[in-house]
């Protein structure tokens, strides 16, 4: 009985491995067409109407993402971690109005800063195709990391880390 056990065990954990590298490989082979160019926005009209503006002396974690999209849900409370320790903007695609996004945000208990990307357009200009989408910019604004679909807090929290040097 234990031989059998342990050889599930076994197999599940071999499975874990390749859906982790075949996760990451996707995302890689997805990340090639986003736009590399470096960051020129400075300011952010966010969902109260307020002007955020990026501190340009740091790092800081751009993130497309929709309401309606499911691995956009999971990775939500990474972004919600992220927001508390570093310089986070994300962009809600296509998700309704400023008071559907916020009663969206509401319910779950978030409170990273939201731009409705009601059209589009901002997506459409990183050259997004899929989400969620994640751009990662060191303090010079130069692109660093970019990635298509889920990614860990620990991945996204070493990323941040390491465009700081």
């Amino acid at each position: 009985m234990k031989e059998k056990i342990l050889k599930y065990v076994k197999e599940f954990v071999l499975f874990i491995i390749i859906l982790a590298v075949t996760t990451n490989l996707i995302s890689f082979y997805r990340s090639g067409s986003l736009n590399s160019e470096p960051l020129h926005i400075n300011n952010f009209k966010v969902l109260n109407g307020d002007v955020y503006t990026l501190d340009r002396t740091k790092p800081k974690l751009l993130h497309i993402w929709a309401t309606w999209c499911p691995t956009c849900k999971l990775e939500a409370s990474n972004i919600e971690f992220l927001s508390k320790h570093f310089q986070v903007i994300t962009f809600a695609v296509k998700s309704g109005s400023n008071q559907e996004i916020q009663t969206w945000m509401d319910a779950h208990h978030y409170t990273f800063k939201v731009v409705n990307d009601s059209d589009g357009q901002i997506s459409h200009s990183f050259k997004t195709f899929a989400y969620p989408s994640t751009f990662i910019y060191d303090k010079d604004g130069k692109l660093k990391f970019s990635d298509v679909g889920y990614t860990s807090t620990l991945g996204l929290y070493l990323r941040m880390i390491w465009s700081d040097f």
